[in-house]
């Protein structure tokens, strides 16, 4: 296996060498799932990779909104995110830049999250786009794509969880 086959990567989008592709399918329906993406209450439960833990500075998902928010490592490491939203379509697509918490972040890439009904579970589709392939390799390195899997594994724990 390539590590292109390996991070999910797709050749039809002929960006196969800045792309991480992630997908999970999760007994759920899109809306529900869409909401525990996207409300800061359901966010601080689940986001992040085992271990990991959340603050949110300040939460506004709408085009032009941003999302601050540290994340804190089982090590004691604390990594600054922020996320600006290009798009919201409820409850289908999120579109945003992701990067640091800092202005002008060299190391932001561009992430097009899509929530796809399969007969009331819900695909979500995770696309993330590096500006280039030795950013998306060092991701790769750094573990993106197992980091990126047990995130989804704990969003499936959180949803589980979740009235319906």
């Amino acid at each position: 296996m390539t590590t292109a086959e390996a991070a999910g990567t797709t050749a039809a989008t002929g960006t196969e060498d800045r792309e991480i592709v992630l997908t999970r399918v999760f007994d759920a329906p899109r809306e529900l799932v869409f909401q525990a993406y996207t409300q800061p209450e359901h966010l601080a439960k689940w986001y992040g990779p085992d271990g990991f833990t959340i603050t949110t500075f300040e939460h506004d998902c709408r085009v032009g909104g941003r999302w601050r928010f540290m994340m804190h490592g089982p090590d004691g490491k604390d990594w600054p995110n922020r996320i600006e939203y290009r798009e919201v379509v409820r409850p289908e697509r999120l579109v945003f830049d992701h990067g640091r918490d800092e202005d002008d972040d060299p190391h932001q890439f561009f992430v097009t999250i899509t929530f796809d009904d399969e007969g009331g579970k819900t695909r979500l589709t995770s696309r993330m786009l590096m500006r280039t392939r030795e950013q998306r390799e060092a991701s790769i390195k750094f573990g993106a794509v197992e980091l990126g899997n047990q995130t989804l594994a704990r969003l499936a724990e959180y949803l589980e969880s979740m009235p319906r």
